[in-house]
């Protein structure tokens, strides 16, 4: 039978929380678990060393406001710096074979072509090509990602630029390439060797046609791609600090015997000896390229001749 103690307890009654569970524990709690903080939410600059918020970096187009450093960018945040309005279209780029050599060093390159695929998308390689405008004219342009095995040349960059070139003639457009490699892609021997003649071609097509060809370096621009189409175009622009050349400077440095001079293949040092014709800061890049886009379609248009941003040699 219930007791007298029962009855004077009202049925809505609840007790009040030990004072452990409802006060320690909280704090236990807040002092062990760890918040989750993104990956990417500061970067250190590889020029002064300063850790850079990276919200703040990436409304300053990915440049060090201490130092003006330019950090590598990707393919896609290229094409939507230099088109306008960040407008652009990419292109279904043509198949190439997977693997023809069958190559394995450490890793098989099947292995690292899935792994690159997988950051950037299937099917994808170390060339975006769009189309859009620049300055009111139509442009087709081609940029390197970097992040895809070194921004490595082989047979699917060949043939994404060739797919580039004609587009271009076929639109009546100026042609701008990106590049940022580290040179021929090993994993593809002879065949990667192969592309640089065939991206001269590609180049070609477009002069033939009367029409622009246009290459901005950027960081680094080296090996095979430095020694084939990246040094024909008829206007060569270049970011500030970017590493251009064809061997790393240690190795020439232990070929000559000789201590390289202050600078050597950085972008201004050749500015100076008339390697680059302009040095282009990132913030600056659309404008100056829709400058010489316009004096060189349209030369006699009212006010198209006039200084162009940057330094010439």
């Amino acid at each position: 039978m219930p007791s007298k103690l029962d009855d004077r307890v009202p049925a809505s009654y609840k007790p009040a929380m030990n004072w452990l569970t409802n006060f320690v524990l909280p704090k236990i709690r807040a002092v062990v678990t760890k918040k989750a903080v993104p990956d990417n939410l500061w970067t250190k600059c590889p020029g002064c060393e300063q850790m850079l918020f990276y919200r703040e970096l990436e409304a300053n187009l990915h440049v060090c406001r201490n130092c003006g450093h330019h950090l590598r960018i990707g393919g896609e945040p290229r094409l939507k710096i230099i088109f306008d309005e960040g407008a652009f279209t990419r292109i279904e780029l043509p198949k190439v074979i997977v693997d023809p050599l069958k190559f394995r060093d450490r890793r098989r390159y099947a292995e690292r072509l899935r792994e690159g695929q997988a950051v950037l998308g299937p099917g994808s390689d170390a060339v975006v090509v769009a189309h859009g405008e620049i300055g009111g004219f139509a442009v087709v342009a081609a940029a390197f990602e970097f992040e895809f095995m070194g921004g490595s040349m082989g047979l699917a960059v060949g043939e994404a630029l060739l797919a580039a070139a004609k587009l271009a003639v076929l639109q009546e457009a100026a042609l701008i390439v990106v590049p940022a490699s580290g040179g021929a892609r090993m994993q593809e021997g002879v065949l990667s060797l192969m592309q640089m003649p065939r991206t001269i071609i590609a180049a070609d097509m477009v002069k033939e046609a009367g029409l622009p060809y246009i290459v901005l370096l950027t960081d680094p621009t080296t090996g095979g791609v430095s020694a084939s189409f990246s040094m024909v175009g008829d206007i060569t622009l270049a970011e500030p600090g970017a590493v251009i050349g064809f061997a790393g400077a240690r190795v020439i440095e232990e070929t000559i015997h000789e201590k390289l001079p202050e600078g050597f293949q950085r972008a201004e040092y050749l500015r100076d000896h008339g390697m680059v014709d302009l040095v282009v800061p990132r913030a600056e890049l659309r404008t100056t390229l829709g400058r010489i886009i316009g004096l060189l379609r349209e030369p006699h248009r009212p006010g198209a001749v006039g200084p162009l941003t940057g330094e010439i040699s």
